[in-house]
Parts: structure tokens; sequence; C-alpha cells
């Protein structure tokens, strides 16, 4: 079986690079190449690769970007592509599974390419998850929930009171998210990602903590890892293979966990969402 597979970059000569490179791997099927984060998104919905070769460094949504904004059940493996100076590479050495370093070295990918193989026959592509929002966590900061917001949600009252604003500690900042603007929440081990009003907030919370303080009538869970706020849902669209794919008014998809898609879809249906055909 090969390992589906896509080259995200913006430079031209170095997708093609790549891909000849890659011709001599026979276990590799480059299913597509993309030239920017967008295409790189509509790439992963669409082909669902088991690798991504991943260009840090773009214009627009930069690799770290992208990888905010794939649902955990949706992440490839990833192997990193970058012209990053030395001072980010422990970074790398730490969490990512690889990365090459541009100019990109013939025995450095194929050192690569054993990796991916290694991970592909152990089956724990998703669990590189985890790695990947510590990396995001060491490159771009995290936040936290102000400890004194945790305490109100969690604190026994008689009549409770959803949280409307999420205050986010960023170093001395402290960022007020209206939650009517958060999209979905995304969770991996110790790390959430926030997915409101076009931005990621990367936090060290657990789903717990989030729970409590949400809405359960609009903030609900449809995967093991991950919220949907109902309210920003446009379309509930079912697969050929029986799944079903929330399409958010961002235009992002979450896929919907069987366990959870009775509740779901009634509490979707009292708020009319339409369906969509496959």
């Amino acid at each position: 079986m090969s390992i589906r597979t896509i080259i995200v970059d913006d430079e031209p000569l170095a997708r093609r690079g790549l891909e000849l490179r890659l011709r001599n791997a026979a276990d590799i099927e480059i299913v597509a190449q993309c030239g920017n984060g967008r295409e790189a998104l509509a790439a992963i919905t669409e082909h669902a690769p088991d690798l991504m070769f991943l260009d840090i460094q773009m214009p627009g949504l930069s690799g770290l970007d992208v990888l905010k904004q794939i649902p955990q059940e949706s992440m490839p493996m990833v192997v990193f592509v970058t012209a990053f100076d030395r001072f980010a590479i422990q970074a790398f050495d730490t969490h990512a599974l690889d990365y090459l370093l541009k100019p990109v070295d013939d025995d450095r990918l194929e050192r690569a390419l054993d990796r991916v193989r290694g991970q592909w026959q152990q089956r724990q592509a998703v669990a590189q998850r985890e790695q990947l929002m510590a990396l995001l966590a060491d490159l771009t900061g995290k936040g936290e929930i102000a400890p004194e917001a945790i305490a109100a949600a969690t604190s026994a009252r008689p009549a409770r009171r959803y949280a409307t604003m999420l205050p986010i500690r960023v170093g001395r900042e402290t960022v007020r998210l209206d939650v009517a603007t958060i999209d979905w929440i995304d969770a991996a081990g110790d790390y959430m990602c926030l997915h409101a009003a076009g931005q990621t907030h990367v936090l060290r919370a657990t789903m717990k903590e989030l729970e409590e303080m949400l809405d359960p009538a609009v903030f609900q869970r449809v995967h093991r890892s991950t919220i949907v706020n109902l309210a920003r849902v446009h379309a509930l669209r079912p697969h050929l293979n029986g799944e079903c794919f929330l399409k958010l008014q961002s235009g992002q998809e979450i896929k919907l966990s069987r366990s959870y898609r009775d509740k779901v879809e009634m509490l979707l249906d009292s708020a009319s969402v339409a369906p969509t055909s496959g």
C-alpha cells in the first residue's frame, strides 16, 4: 500500500525538485501539490493524505498556520521543509517527526522517508498531533485561560451562567475572546486550539475545563477531541462511506463521529441546519 502524499511549498521549483526526488521512492504516491496554505487545507479535506511535506515560511498562511487549522482526526504525518535558522531547529528536533533544511539533501531525505515508513507501519500518525501542538507552542507561544475564570466556571452555584468571554493570558497580556466568535476547538494532549474569527489560539488547558465554561446547547462535542460551535455550522454533509462532516460558515469541515452523531443531529435539526449532498 502506498503512502499518499502532498507537497506544500510556495516555490514551484522547490515543489518540482522534491517531486523528482520522491519518484525514486516506490511507496510514495504524490496525490496533490499545493502552492499555499489554503490549497493545502483543501487538499487535506479532499485527499485525506497520509503524509505532508510542509514548507514553514509561506506568504499568507504559513506552515504553522496550516497546522493549527487541521483537525486532529485529519492530521497526516508531517515532514517540515524549512529554511529556519539554527535557533529554531531545537524545537524541530524535539517535537517534529522529521524536517528537511533547504536546499534538500538526498541522503537527508532518504533518512526522513525511513522515519516516515516506521511511523506508517505503527499507524501512529494521529498521535503526532500532540507533538505538533507542542512545537507550535514553542515557536509561536501559548496562552492559558485566566485561573479565576476557570474557578468561577467550576464552583458550585445554584444558577449556572456560562462564559460569554474567555480571558486568555499570553505573557503579560490578557486577550478577552468573545465565545460567540469561536468556530471550533481542537484538543491535543495538554494543548487546546481555539479557532475564532480567523485566528487560532494555542492554549495549555483541558477539554473538561472548556466544556464546563461553555454552554452545551451551543458548544457540542462532535469527536473525542473536537468541540464545535453549532451556531457556526452551515451544513451537514454525508460522505459515501457513511461518515458525516459538519461544514462551518468559515468553510472548514469537521468530521462528526458516529458516537456523537445522534445528539448533534438533534440539536442541528432544532436549529434548522441544512443538509447537503455528498
